[in-house]
C-alpha cells in the first residue's frame, strides 16, 4: 500500500490531473461542434454562454457562474483580473464570493477585477456569521461592500448553514436573518439567500420558515442524487416556492470526481447544468480550466433523462458512501473560520 498523500502533494496531483483533463476536454468540444440542424439562438451559439432566470426575481443570468474562492489561489491580482475579464467577455455575469474567503482577499481581488464592469455582472457574496446576530452581519456587509469596491450587492446569502441549530439561530430575534430584511431595505442588497453543503434536512428546515428568500445554493452533482440528496430533497421544493437554484460543488469539492476517474468534467458540469436551476457555480484556478469551462457551456445540450440516469447508475456505487462529497461527511470545507463546539467562530478568530 502506497503512503498517504500529502496535502500539498494531493494538489499538485489534482492540479496535474484537471489539466490534462481540461485538455481533453477542450480539444473534444473543438473538434465536435454542435450537431447539423441545430439552431443557434441569442442564448445557445457556439460563442454565448447560455442564460438563465434568477427564479422569479426575472433577472438574466450565465447558466455558468464564476467561483470566488479561486480568485484567492491566483498568482496574484493581474492574474485574478484576467479570468474575470476573460470570463465577462465570454458572457459569464454571475460572481460569487463570500466575506470569509482568504480571509477577504477573494473579495479584495474580484472587486478590483470589476472596476469599470460593475454594472455588467451580477455580484454575489456571502455573510459569514455561523450563528452570530443582525449586528455581526450588518459589519460584515459593509466589510464585503468596501472590499467589492460597490455600494450594492445583486445577492447576499447566509454562508454555510451545515450545523442542526443554525436555521435556529438564524431565526432567533436579532439573528442573521433580520440582517437580510435590513440590508434590503437599505438599497444596499437586492436578493437575498442561504447556503450549506452538508445536509438536505437543514436546507429544508431553512425553507419551512417561510422567508422570502430570493436564491439557496447547494451542491448538485451526479453522486449527490445518491446520497444525501439536495437534488432530490431540497430543488424540487426550493422550485415550487419559485427561489432561484444555484449549484456547486459538480465536481465533488475539489475536483474528487474527476481526479479519481469517475466522470470527465465535461460529464460532470453538463449534468449539473441540465437540471433546473439558475446557475451553476464553478471555481476556477486557472485559464486553462476557465476555458474548458466556457467551452462545455458555449456548446451546452442539455441531458436527456436517460442520460442523467445513466451517469447516476455508474457513480452510485463509489456516491453511496459519501467519499466524493466530503464536504456532508466531514468538516474539511467547512470555511476558513475555525469555531467552537457550539458552531461560534473561535474567538480569536472574531473580526469584531
Amino acid at each position: 500500500m502506497s503512503s498517504p498523500q500529502t496535502g500539498d502533494e494531493w494538489r499538485t496531483d489534482r492540479r496535474t490531473f484537471v489539466k490534462s483533463a481540461a485538455l481533453a476536454t477542450v480539444a473534444s468540444l473543438v473538434t465536435n461542434p454542435a450537431p447539423a440542424g441545430t439552431e443557434q439562438t441569442e442564448s445557445n451559439r457556439v460563442d454565448s454562454v447560455p442564460k438563465k432566470t434568477l427564479g422569479k426575481t426575472g433577472v438574466s443570468v450565465s447558466a455558468l457562474g464564476l467561483g470566488g474562492f479561486h480568485l484567492g489561489t491566483a498568482k496574484d491580482q493581474k492574474e485574478a483580473s484576467s479570468i474575470v475579464d476573460h470570463a465577462v467577455d465570454a458572457g459569464v455575469n454571475f460572481f460569487d464570493n463570500a466575506w470569509e474567503y482568504h480571509k477577504g482577499e477573494s473579495e479584495n481581488r474580484l472587486g478590483n477585477a470589476l472596476l469599470g464592469k460593475r454594472e455588467k455582472v451580477i455580484l454575489m457574496t456571502k455573510v459569514c456569521t455561523h450563528g452570530r446576530g443582525q449586528d455581526v452581519a450588518m459589519r460584515m456587509l459593509e466589510e464585503s461592500l468596501k472590499r467589492l469596491k460597490t455600494d450594492y450587492l445583486d445577492v447576499w446569502q447566509i454562508h454555510e448553514v451545515v450545523y442542526d441549530n443554525d436555521p435556529d439561530l438564524i431565526f432567533a430575534p436579532q439573528g442573521a436573518a433580520e440582517a437580510l430584511l435590513i440590508a434590503k431595505q437599505q438599497g444596499k442588497v437586492r436578493f437575498v439567500g442561504f447556503t450549506g453543503h452538508k445536509d438536505p434536512a437543514i436546507h429544508l428546515r431553512m425553507l419551512s420558515h417561510g422567508f422570502p428568500f430570493d436564491t439557496v445554493q447547494m451542491p448538485l452533482n451526479c453522486c449527490d442524487a445518491t446520497f444525501r440528496s439536495f437534488e432530490q430533497q431540497v430543488l424540487p421544493e426550493a422550485n415550487r416556492l419559485g427561489i432561484a437554484v444555484l449549484g456547486m460543488k459538480s465536481l465533488g469539492g475539489s475536483g474528487e470526481l474527476v481526479t479519481s476517474g469517475t466522470i470527465t468534467p465535461e460529464e460532470g458540469l453538463r449534468y449539473a447544468m441540465s437540471l433546473p436551476v439558475a446557475t451553476t457555480v464553478s471555481g476556477v484556478d486557472s485559464f486553462l480550466v476557465l476555458e474548458q469551462n466556457l467551452e462545455i457551456a458555449r456548446n451546452f445540450r442539455s441531458m436527456s433523462e436517460a442520460e442523467m440516469n445513466a451517469l447516476r447508475e455508474r457513480c452510485r456505487a463509489v456516491a453511496a458512501d459519501g467519499r466524493f462529497e466530503r464536504f456532508k461527511t466531514t468538516k474539511f470545507y467547512d470555511g476558513d473560520i475555525g469555531r467552537d463546539q457550539h458552531g461560534f467562530p473561535s474567538a480569536k478568530e472574531l473580526p469584531f
